[in-house]
């Protein structure tokens, strides 16, 4: 790697890039602001915002409600839409100023796209997907967990000589905190100087698909290949228990349910009060996506199952015979 633009003796703070859609703070920026806060009090270190737009100032005030110390705000009418060039120009400019020593995104398609172009313009590493973060004991490190190599290996990435130290993390890891309305940030507004070319690509429009958002969600009956493709049973207890429907990468891989219901390494982060989780072997890049739910029940054929392992209670036996009995029996309570 490339010399960096500066190193860990002239690095300090740290930084959150604030992603905003429709007038609001993204989930994952609020979630990552709380994660951020508790870093920063460790450490005495001081937390900024950066917020990019056209109109957003306002924003600001939301962040400073979760714990932000100060929030650098950039508006310009080419900035109203994502776009990789203006916004990484921008952001990869007061990070070269400013020198913070950790940077942390949103792993959202937007956070990435970002994320990656900033990492080879600041020329320093990047940790992708973390679904933990925490500083390592005697060096203030940042330290970012991963899964790798299909989920069977749970890795600890840090970046010693690089700054800023950069990760992304998916939204549902961490739980947002409450806004206090007396917290405050100082907001600097940042003036924005683009190059021609960074206005070579236009946005003609932007389409949001509506879906289900598996992050927020109380109660999750997720499937696997146990299911073989039927989801109908589980589709039905969700409905009953006012949940949604979740999946691992091979059900989704297979074509049986949409790539917004992936949880785990490669999908969502949740953290419901209930996961009914059917045919799932226990992969680990899939039980990081339920790690956080307070009660998980598992079912499966297999008794050495490994989602044994992470489940409060666990059924071993086929799926269709334990959901049909009890989707029935549920039914019969509900019409008392």
């Amino acid at each position: 790697m490339r010399q960096p633009l500066y190193g860990p003796e002239q690095a300090q703070g740290i930084w959150v890039y604030l992603e905003q859609q429709g007038g609001q703070l993204e989930g994952v920026s609020l979630e990552l602001l709380a994660k951020a806060r508790e870093l920063a009090d460790e450490t005495s270190a001081e937390l900024t915002g950066v917020l990019l737009g056209d109109g957003v100032k306002a924003l600001a005030k939301d962040a400073g409600a979760h714990g932000v110390n100060r929030v650098f705000v950039a508006e310009d009418p080419e900035l109203e839409q994502y776009r990789t060039a203006p916004y990484a120009r921008v952001v990869a400019g007061l990070v070269a100023k400013h020198k913070p020593d950790i940077f942390l995104l949103g792993a959202t398609p937007d956070g990435r796209d970002l994320a990656g172009r900033l990492a080879v313009r600041l020329r320093t590493g990047l940790t992708a997907d973390c679904t933990n973060l925490a500083l390592e004991d005697g060096t203030g490190l940042l330290l970012g967990e991963v899964t790798g190599f299909g989920g069977g290996i749970l890795a600890t990435i840090k970046c010693e000589q690089h700054r800023p130290q950069m990760a992304t993390v998916r939204p549902g890891v961490f739980a947002a905190g409450a806004p206090d309305e007396s917290r405050k940030a100082s907001i600097r507004r940042v003036k924005v100087a683009l190059a021609p070319e960074d206005s070579r690509v236009e946005v003609l429009e932007r389409v949001i698909e509506e879906g289900v958002d598996l992050t927020r969600s109380k109660v999750i009956v997720a499937g696997g290949r146990g299911t073989r493709g039927d989801f109908s049973l589980l589709e039905e207890l969700a409905e009953l228990l006012d949940g949604d429907v979740g999946a691992t990468r091979v059900a989704v891989d297979e074509g049986w349910i949409g790539r917004d219901r992936q949880i785990g390494q490669t999908g969502f982060a949740t953290r419901p009060a209930l996961a009914i989780v059917c045919g799932i072997s226990g992969a680990m890049h899939f039980t990081v996506g339920v790690e956080k739910a307070e009660t998980v029940i598992a079912i499966n054929s297999d008794p050495e199952a490994e989602i044994f392992e992470h489940a409060d209670y666990g059924v071993a036996d086929d799926l269709f015979k334990v959901l049909k009995p009890l989707v029935d029996e549920i039914k019969q309570a509900q019409a008392k």
